[in-house]
C-alpha cells in the first residue's frame, strides 16, 4: 500500500505542473491579446485609420497623382515628410494629417513621423489622438522633450494645468535649457497660483533665450512677467 500510494504522489505532481505551465501559457496569450487589441484602438490610430479610408475612397472615385516610387526607404520617407511639411505650411490640416498617416504606416517606430501627426491632429482639435501620437512618439524615444512639451500644450489647452505642469518637467528634466518647456511651465504654474515658482520659472526662460539670440522669444516672455507684475501689483498700472 505504502508503494501504491507514492506511486499516485509521483503521477499526481508532474499533471499539477502540467496545469500551472497551461494556465500560464494562457495567462500570456491573453496578456498579448489585451495588448495588441489596445495598441489598435489607441486614438491616434483610429484617426489614422479613419483619414486613409476616405482617401481611399476619393483615389476611387477620381485617381490622383501618386507619390514618385522610390527603392531607397529613405527618400521615400524624406519625400513622405517634405509634402506634409508644406501642407503644414499652408494651413492644409487634413491632407498633411493623411501624409503622416502613410508615413507612420509604412514606418511606425519612427518617433518623428508620430510627434509630427500629433502636431497635426492638435491643429484639428482632435486632443486625444495629439497626446496619443506624441505618446507614441515618446514609446520609441525615451528621451523626446519636444513631444512631452506637446502634450503638456494639449492639456494647457484644456486647462488641466496639473498634469501640464508634470509633462513639461518631464521635458525639462531631458533638456534644462528647453526655452519653450521652461516657459510653459512658468505660465502653468502661475495658473495654479504658484507664483514665486512662475516667475523663476519665467525669468530663467527669459534667461535661455537670451542666450539663443532668440529675440522675439524674448519679448513675449517679457511680455509675460510684465502682465504678471500688473495682476500682482494692481496699483503699478
Amino acid at each position: 500500500m505504502q508503494h501504491s500510494s507514492q506511486v499516485i504522489s509521483v503521477i499526481v505532481r508532474p499533471l499539477s505542473y502540467v496545469c500551472l505551465s497551461v494556465i500560464t501559457v494562457i495567462s500570456v496569450l491573453s496578456y498579448s491579446s489585451i495588448t495588441v487589441k489596445a495598441q489598435e484602438q489607441l486614438p491616434h490610430k483610429l484617426a489614422c485609420e479613419e483619414v486613409l479610408n476616405n482617401q481611399r475612397q476619393k483615389w476611387q472615385a477620381k485617381p490622383v497623382q501618386k507619390l514618385a516610387q522610390f527603392t531607397d526607404s529613405v527618400q521615400e520617407r524624406s519625400q513622405l515628410i517634405q509634402q506634409a511639411n508644406d501642407l503644414y505650411s499652408r494651413r492644409d490640416f487634413q491632407n498633411a494629417q493623411v501624409s503622416l498617416c502613410e508615413l507612420v504606416k509604412k514606418y511606425p517606430k519612427d518617433a518623428f513621423a508620430h510627434f509630427q501627426l500629433g502636431n497635426v491632429l492638435f491643429r484639428r482639435k482632435q486632443p486625444e489622438a495629439a497626446i496619443s501620437a506624441y505618446r507614441e512618439a515618446i514609446r520609441f524615444n525615451s528621451k523626446y522633450a519636444l513631444a512631452y512639451n506637446a502634450i503638456g500644450m494639449v492639456y494647457a489647452s484644456q486647462n488641466r494645468w496639473t498634469d501640464a505642469i508634470s509633462e513639461y518637467e518631464k521635458a525639462l528634466k531631458i533638456n534644462s535649457n528647453y526655452g519653450d518647456a521652461m516657459m510653459n511651465f512658468g505660465q502653468a504654474l502661475w495658473q495654479v497660483n504658484k507664483k514665486d515658482e512662475a516667475k523663476s520659472a519665467l525669468e530663467k526662460a527669459l534667461n535661455i533665450f537670451k542666450s539663443q539670440s532668440r529675440n522675439e522669444k524674448v519679448y513675449q516672455v517679457e511680455q509675460i512677467l510684465q502682465q504678471i507684475k500688473t495682476l500682482d501689483n494692481p496699483s503699478v498700472s
